[in-house]
């Protein structure tokens, strides 16, 4: 089952395919994404220059109907960052990527008019759609399935991709968003609309009957795994409920409150009649981890609300505000116009703050301000007015505009936000933080507190030593966290290397290391170890490091705040990430994954 990614030129219009099939290792993901890139552009190009490459791939486990397998990437060259950056979407649009035909699609060029491209019978074509300018990817979703059929499969911008907002996402199949790194963006630079998949062959697989009985051994050890048990539920693991969060555990008010917050967590109640869709978000994985969920508000597009785990704490929290119906809706706001929510809210957050330290005067900038967040939205999304204009460039980028007196709250590594998982009470959350050459991210490793001997997951513990990643108190930051944080970044790097789902699997979810060595055994028909698996991880988080050294990507550090400024309250108090602590961690890491 090879990989043969379908190359479009959009300047030209040219349609070609690559054949690579000597090539092995790459499984048609990030991988093969990174080796296209940097084979086919040259150091230092802009992201935004016609020749930047473009990557959308299921590849050859992506789309497959079995628990795990719903994700696809999207790669390119960060406007944030400066470096590879890769966005998985959940959610069905893999899945109709494999029936279109295709596993794998590389976009150059720029088009000369607003253009789509179709995949159909393995094959691309593109399309000038010049009447959806404007359009948000809800309702670009609906003109182009009108166009192709209800069955069609659509990655879409919205305003936001077209005004090239740094930040700026691709949304899918109008509810599950490709978020991080401006991925949104580089489709607007390309004056590139949407991806639309249409065809109903399924993926194959070579082992039927065993990815059913995979799948059967799946459903069956979920009401027994915690976090199984929370995602399938309502409102799911994205539905923050129950008792008030630890003080320093979440971002507040951009990590400037280091003890109690004061904020209220919402009750599972407080969701009813706020669901519309909560089954059957990913093909084949019985978990439905992803719900949709918005107010029932005037001009709303409820559609659009598909919530993952980051949204209410980037968009409610980080920004001072809980009041559940104004996170939800600016949520689905974000998802239609076609912003990254965590972005976003750093970048608010880091606004609001040096509007109160008196840095920036004017405009609706102020912590815990509900009624403004919808109108500062859209405004970052249509770059509107100075206020919106200087923010859809990133706090990193904003700050320098303000001046040298705002550079230390723009809580950011290597030009992206960071996640609001504060890594002061999670050190190793924080190495990932910092060290991951694409960008932070919060789901790039397995957190801290479920492997402390105390209040960790107990059960998970037997998986992580199989890789080396003993249990340890949370709060620990020595050489050994070094060494065990980058075994657990290597795992999930595999993960994401295979289009694997991170939500389904080891150490802490169902999928066992020994289940997901079998899945991809089952669908690729050839034998698939740890070791196999590991070494995907160490490739792609090399090809991201050379990648990162080509195009001189920032360094790897936390900003300053998370080093000198403790928690102050509740069971984690005093903890701070020791400067020299870190360095000798980080030191460590990097030899463990033989970077020198």
């Amino acid at each position: 089952m090879p990989v043969v990614p379908i190359i479009v030129d959009l300047t030209s219009g040219n349609v070609e395919k690559e054949y690579r099939s000597a090539e092995k290792g790459h499984f048609g993901g990030t991988i093969l994404g990174l080796r296209l890139m940097s084979e086919r552009t040259p150091a230092g190009l802009d992201p935004y220059d016609p020749r930047a490459l473009l990557y959308v791939a299921a590849g050859m486990l992506g789309g497959t109907a079995a628990p795990g397998l719903a994700k696809a990437v999207f790669l390119a060259k960060s406007p944030l960052t400066g470096v590879a950056g890769e966005a998985h979407a959940l959610g069905p649009f893999a899945a109709g990527m494999r029936a279109a035909g295709a596993k794998a699609l590389a976009v150059t060029g720029r088009a000369g008019r607003l253009s789509y491209v179709l995949i159909e019978r393995g094959e691309a074509s593109v399309h000038e759609c010049a009447e959806l300018r404007g359009l948000g990817t809800a309702a670009t979703t609906d003109a182009l399935r009108a166009r192709h059929g209800t069955g069609a499969h659509v990655a879409a911008i919205g305003p936001a991709g077209e005004n090239l907002v740094r930040y700026a996402s691709v949304v899918t199949d109008l509810a599950f968003a490709a978020g991080r790194y401006g991925l949104g963006a580089v489709f607007g630079a390309k004056n590139l609309k949407a991806v639309v998949c249409v065809g109903d062959a399924p993926a194959e697989v070579a082992d039927p009957a065993a990815i059913a009985a995979l799948t059967a051994s799946y459903r069956a050890a979920m009401p027994a795994n915690p976090l199984a048990a929370l995602q399938a539920g309502e409102p799911g693991f994205a539905g923050w409920v129950g008792d008030p969060l630890d003080p320093g555990y979440a971002s507040v008010r951009n990590f400037s409150v280091a003890g109690a917050t004061g904020l209220r967590v919402p009750a599972a109640r407080d969701y009813s009649g706020r669901a519309l869709a909560t089954t059957g978000s990913c093909p084949g994985c019985p978990n439905d981890c992803m719900k949709v969920y918005a107010p029932d508000q005037e001009g709303l597009e409820r559609r659009s609300g598909g919530l993952g785990q980051e949204a209410f704490v980037s968009l409610g929290w980080n920004l001072g505000i809980d009041d559940l119906d104004t996170v939800l809706a600016a949520n689905a706001l974000c998802n239609d116009l076609g912003l990254d929510p965590v972005s976003l809210g750093g970048t608010l957050a880091f606004a609001m703050e040096c509007a109160e330290r008196g840095l920036l005067p004017g405009g609706n900038l102020a912590f815990g301000d509900a009624a403004a967040l919808a109108g500062l939205v859209a405004n970052v999304a249509r770059r509107s007015g100075p206020l919106g204009d200087l923010l859809a460039e990133g706090s990193a980028r904003a700050a320098e505009r303000i001046g040298p007196a705002a550079a230390p709250y723009a809580m950011t590594v290597k030009g992206a936000e960071l996640p609001c998982f504060d890594p002061r009470i999670q050190p190793g959350i924080g190495l990932g933080y910092a060290i991951a050459p694409g960008g932070p991210r919060y789901d790039a490793l397995e957190h801290d507190l479920d492997f402390d001997p105390v209040a960790g997951l107990l059960y998970s513990f037997e998986e992580a030593r199989r890789i080396g990643a003993e249990p340890a108190p949370a709060g620990e930051l020595d050489e050994e966290r070094g060494r065990r944080s980058a075994r657990l970044l290597r795992l999930w790097s595999a993960l994401d290397a295979l289009n694997l789902c991170v939500f389904a699997s080891s150490p802490t979810r169902p999928l066992t290391i020994d289940h997901l060595t079998a899945l991809v055994t089952a669908v690729l028909g050839t034998d698939f170890t740890l070791e196999d698996l590991l070494a995907a991880g160490q490739e792609r988080l090399d090809a991201l490091r050379v990648y990162a050294g080509r195009e001189g990507g920032g360094p790897d550090e936390l900003p300053d705040r998370l080093h000198t400024e403790p928690i102050t309250d509740g069971p984690h108090k005093g903890a701070v990430l020791d400067r020299a602590a870190f360095e000798r961690a980080r030191t460590a890491f990097y030899e463990e994954l033989g970077w020198r």
